[in-house]
């Protein structure tokens, strides 16, 4: 493509597709096009608050819109293999929210289906894009701080919602793990990267799904890195990296746009400041542009085997811990 506008499509129109529409606003070369929603009234009240000109009541007419680009499928996670493969049979580049699927079988589907239609494909593991994470990667990588020896990185709050919303329904892929603890598990393999060896055991519910997860990865040096998720609790979401020199501290709600600092073994602290821009979803529909212009199919900065790695660990973690979902096919 050339630095034409890209129109984009969004199927889907819960809390995450809002936030990332807010988000393209503030995206150079980007018009948000059509939405797709299962009922006509939602889709056209979600088009008028974005100024999008096509409201579509299924999924699949948004895929068909020869004006659309690329299209963020924004369903519940038990949907997004169904529904990236829809997009991508009716040949439309997609940016996915994570998790890209539900385990690796999906997502090697999805990967083996972009490479024979020839499109773009990208998790929208929007932390990975984020200035303060990069900045942390960066600082670990100059030796700033010295040999990493402990990661810890928590994501827990108390869910005021029943068993019968996603987060506790089994058969829509819900629990702490896919919902919230793939951001830990996210950070450790971002600045980490595979473990040797790894721990997990999760708290299952009456609803079959994880409320709660704790996870340890073990690094060689006696590197650990220690992360739990949870929706039991109100608990700080926050992450640190130890090193032999020094410590990085990236603050409650690490996952999202937030200053960091470092913190030297004498005392000394060195805060990081960041000039963001809208939300932080902005940083990875930039990144959907920039490859889509320059007629690239996957990402550098997340690739296929970035989330493959990821969705593979997210399998194993599940293995361990016993948790399932009945109605996939499972690990």
């Amino acid at each position: 493509m050339d630095h034409k506008k890209i129109k984009w499509g969004i199927i889907g129109t819960g809390k995450i597709a809002h936030t990332f529409a807010t988000a393209l606003k503030d995206v150079d070369n980007t018009e948000l096009y059509a939405i797709g929603s299962r009922n006509m009234e939602s889709a056209k009240k979600f088009a008028g608050e974005f100024n999008a000109p096509k409201a579509y009541d299924s999924y699949e007419e948004v895929a068909k819109d020869s004006s659309v680009d690329v299209i963020y499928v924004a369903t519940p996670h038990n949907l997004h293999y169904e529904n990236t493969m829809m997009c991508l049979n009716n040949n439309k580049n997609v940016l996915c929210e994570k998790p890209f699927g539900v385990n690796g079988k999906e997502v090697r589907g999805m990967i083996a289906k972009a490479k024979e239609k020839n499109l773009f494909l990208m998790e929208a593991m929007w932390s990975r894009f984020l200035p303060n994470i990069i900045k942390a990667k960066e600082i670990i990588e100059s030796g700033e701080i010295g040999k990493i020896k402990l990661l810890t990185s928590y994501f827990a709050f108390q869910s005021p919602h029943g068993a019968e919303h996603r987060q506790f329904n089994k058969d829509l892929c819900g629990g702490s793990l896919l919902d919230i603890g793939i951001y830990p598990v996210f950070l450790s393999l971002f600045l980490l990267g595979k473990p040797e060896l790894f721990t997990a055991l999760a708290s299952i519910g009456k609803t079959d799904v994880d409320n709660s997860i704790s996870m340890t990865f073990k690094y060689k040096d006696q590197t650990l890195a220690v992360m739990y998720s949870s929706f039991m609790a109100n608990a700080d979401i926050f992450a640190e990296v130890h090193g032999e020199k020094g410590k990085i501290v990236i603050p409650n709600k690490w996952f999202t746009p937030v200053d960091i600092k470092v913190v030297k073994t004498n005392g000394e602290e060195i805060p990081v400041h960041f000039q963001f821009k809208s939300n932080g979803y902005n940083y990875e529909a930039e990144e959907v542009v920039k490859c889509l212009h320059k007629g690239k199919k996957q990402s550098d900065m997340m690739s296929w085997d970035d989330s493959l790695q990821l969705i593979d660990m997210l399998d194993a973690i599940r293995k361990e811990s016993g948790i399932i979902y009945p109605k996939h096919d499972d690990i």
